[in-house]
């Protein structure tokens, strides 16, 4: 068996690695390159081997920078099955659309600028109908059902507790009169999780290929977060101020409405119009919502025995563009969440812009920002951000919070390894940047000591 490490090596985008088995081809995942322009057109567009090639696909969960990029593998001649959990079909399917649609504006725009030094205009990647017929080859299927996916292959999938539908991928190999089992972590969830189960653990590992996103560094505590919250969400209503939350679509918009609901319940809020306000994170939700197996126990029995957990009296989802602009006028308090949330694109810039200005308002960012983002600026309190190109001064109030990440901090990780048992000879890192990566990896071979442990370079092809 041969690895080839093609994408997330060394880095935290572009997921995707190849697996050469029984001279078959199995590539898992097949994310967005998500960088420099120039350098991120040129790796997504051209793949790293023939697509025609390919065997069959194995995603572990539906976020971009993971699935992106299957509508171009699928136009570029790729014919087989794409397997994958039933909510990460549904999320993915959502999630590519609106991928096609960003990139067709963000073509349209590039080609304006070209159009003006008399240069050729510039094409998207793939179009919304290459999404859409990217997902008829999605096969999908429950946690802990194996099924053969090429010859000498079983995949199974174990929940990871990331997103929705999210996976560990256990690849039960059988090559050369040989077996080994192959796990591949996908993105780990933190566990103790406000609506996700908790990553489960795997026996019998062979070969652990394993994410380090925040393998050298722990996260704030989850315990106090809701409370911290909600007394910063109040003291901005009780002073008749609006609250604004930039919020990725898929997992934190989730988590804080179902955080905002408990507050509600407990009669820790007053009773304030609440809006998403993005199509996206609208659609995400309504996936959340019929998908209860991914549920822990506690959401569980709330769906089942009070209400919707993503819903309530006074929430308002908001997918038509004039709707949004009607917030503009608002004058009550209200809470405001809307996408994205580092600010770089969609509705949130519109609301930053109506309210940054006001101290009696509050910006709540509860997800990481990457350095040079508008959300960054605002995070590390600059005076002035540039919205749309213009000026702004920054009196609102900000805070911040990382207790609604998705990924497995260091200690957390440490947590999940050991659990994973097995007779496990080599470890793989991959996900996380460089430094992340190889302090993990140090971790491991205190952890793991009977395994050899390697931090892949970006192109290596590691033979088994």
């Amino acid at each position: 068996m041969k690895i080839h490490y093609l994408g997330a090596t060394r880095t935290t985008t572009g997921s995707m690695y190849l697996l050469e088995v029984n001279q078959q081809r199995l590539l898992l995942e097949c994310g967005l390159y998500q960088g420099k322009r120039e350098d991120s057109i040129e790796r997504n567009r051209n793949l790293p081997f023939d697509a025609r090639k390919i065997d069959a696909v194995v995603l572990s969960h539906a976020h971009i920078d993971h699935c992106g990029n299957l509508p171009n593998l699928c136009r570029n001649g790729f014919q087989g099955s794409i397997y994958c959990t039933f909510a990460t079909r549904d999320l993915a399917a959502i999630m590519l659309e609106d991928s096609a649609e960003i990139q067709r504006a963000d073509a349209e725009f590039v080609s304006k600028k070209r159009a003006k030094k008399g240069l050729p205009p510039v094409l998207p990647l793939y179009s919304a109908v290459d999404a859409e017929k990217a997902v008829r080859q999605f096969v999908s299927l429950n946690y802990n059902r194996p099924i053969p996916v090429i010859d000498g292959v079983t995949v199974t999938f174990r929940d990871a507790g990331h997103i929705l539908g999210s996976a560990q991928v256990v690849l039960d190999i059988r090559e050369n009169g040989r077996r080994c089992r192959f796990l591949f972590s996908g993105d780990i969830g933190r566990g103790r999780d406000e609506i996700l189960r908790d990553p489960e653990p795997v026996d019998g590992v062979d070969i652990l290929q394993v994410e380090s996103t925040y393998g050298g560094r722990d996260h704030v505590s989850k315990p106090g977060a809701t409370e911290k919250v909600g007394q910063w969400v109040k003291e901005t209503l009780d002073r008749h101020g609006k609250v604004i939350i930039p919020s990725f679509s898929v997992g934190r918009t989730q988590d804080i409405v179902y955080t905002l609901h408990q507050l509600a319940d407990a009669g820790k809020l007053p009773k304030v119009p609440i809006f998403v306000d993005s199509p996206l994170s609208v659609n995400a939700t309504e996936v959340y919502r019929l998908h209860p197996e991914c549920f822990n126990e506690t959401i569980y029995r709330f769906l089942r025995e009070k209400a919707n957990p993503f819903g309530m009296e006074n929430l308002t989802y908001i997918r038509e563009l004039a709707h949004s602009m009607k917030l503009n006028d608002l004058k009550e308090p209200a809470i405001i969440i809307s996408a994205s949330g580092m600010c770089e694109a969609g509705r949130i810039r519109h609301h930053l812009k109506n309210h940054i200005g006001d101290p009696e308002n509050l910006i709540l960012f509860i997800g990481y920002c990457a350095e040079h983002t508008l959300g960054a600026q605002i995070v590390d309190r600059k005076k002035t951000v540039n919205i749309f190109g213009e000026p702004y001064a920054v009196r609102a109030r900000v805070e911040t919070i990382d207790s609604y990440s998705g990924h497995a901090d260091r200690s957390e990780l440490k947590e999940y390894l050991q659990k994973v048992t097995g007779d496990t000879k080599r470890i793989f890192v991959i996900h996380g940047e460089e430094n992340q990566s190889l302090a993990l990896a140090e971790s491991l071979r205190t952890i793991k000591p009977a395994a050899d442990v390697l931090v892949p370079q970006p192109g290596q092809v590691v033979e088994l």
